[in-house]
C-alpha cells in the first residue's frame, strides 16, 4: 500500500499541473463532446508510458539523446499550429464555441487525433511519466504497485476533469466565457512550445 500511495501521490502531481493535454480535455468537457473516448485515449496512453517507465525502458531515452531533440521539435510545432487555430476561433467567436456538440466542427476523429498529439507529441510526458516515474519506482521492492497507484492518478484525474467539467457549464452558457478558455489554452499552448524551443 506505500508503494502504490506513493504512486498515486506522485502520478497526480505531474499530471495536475495545466498543459495543453489537459486543457484539451477540460474543453471537451465543458462541450460534452466525445468525453469518455478521449478521458480513455489520455487515460490509457498514460498508462502505457507508466508501465514502460516502471519497466526500466526510461532507459532508452537515457541512450538516445537524439531522441529528446526530434520530440522537442515535433511537440513544439504541433502545439504553435494547434495554438493559432484555437486562438483564431477565440478571435471569431460564434457558433463554434456553443457548448453543446457541433457534429460539422467535432468530429469524433478529429477529436482523437488531436488528443493522441497532444499526448504523443509532448516530451514532458517521457520525461515525466517515463523517466522521472521510472526512476522513482526503483526505489521501491514492490515496483508493480507503485505503477498501478501512478496509472490510478490518472485514470483519476481524467475522468474528473472531463466528466467534472459539466459543473462549469452554467458560466460557459456565455459565448465571451469561452472566446476566454480559447485565448487561455491558446496562449498556453504556445507558452509551452516556446519553453520546448528554448530547452
Amino acid at each position: 500500500m506505500q508503494a502504490a500511495a506513493a504512486g498515486f501521490a506522485l502520478g497526480l502531481s505531474l499530471i495536475v499541473a495545466i498543459g495543453a493535454q489537459n486543457a484539451f480535455v477540460l474543453r471537451q468537457g465543458l462541450r460534452r463532446e466525445h468525453v469518455l473516448p478521449v478521458v480513455l485515449v489520455c487515460a490509457l496512453s498514460d498508462a502505457v508510458l507508466i508501465a514502460a517507465g516502471v519497466a526500466g525502458f526510461g532507459l532508452l531515452a537515457s541512450q538516445l539523446p537524439g531522441l529528446e531533440t526530434v520530440m522537442r521539435w515535433l511537440g513544439a510545432a504541433f502545439l504553435m499550429w494547434y495554438g493559432a487555430r484555437t486562438l483564431l476561433a477565440a478571435w471569431r467567436g460564434g457558433a463554434a464555441l456553443r457548448a453543446e456538440r457541433d457534429p460539422g466542427n467535432g468530429s469524433l476523429r478529429r477529436a482523437l487525433l488531436t488528443c493522441f498529439a497532444l499526448t504523443w507529441l509532448n516530451p514532458h510526458v517521457y520525461l515525466d511519466t517515463v523517466m522521472l516515474l521510472g526512476a522513482v519506482s526503483s526505489q521501491y521492492e514492490n515496483r508493480l504497485h507503485f505503477g498501478l497507484g501512478a496509472v490510478s492518478a490518472s485514470l483519476f484525474f481524467f475522468f474528473a476533469l472531463g466528466f467534472g467539467a459539466r459543473l462549469l457549464a452554467p458560466v460557459f452558457a456565455r459565448p465571451v466565457a469561452w472566446r476566454v478558455l480559447d485565448l487561455g489554452i491558446g496562449l498556453t499552448m504556445w507558452l509551452i512550445a516556446a519553453k520546448l524551443l528554448i530547452g
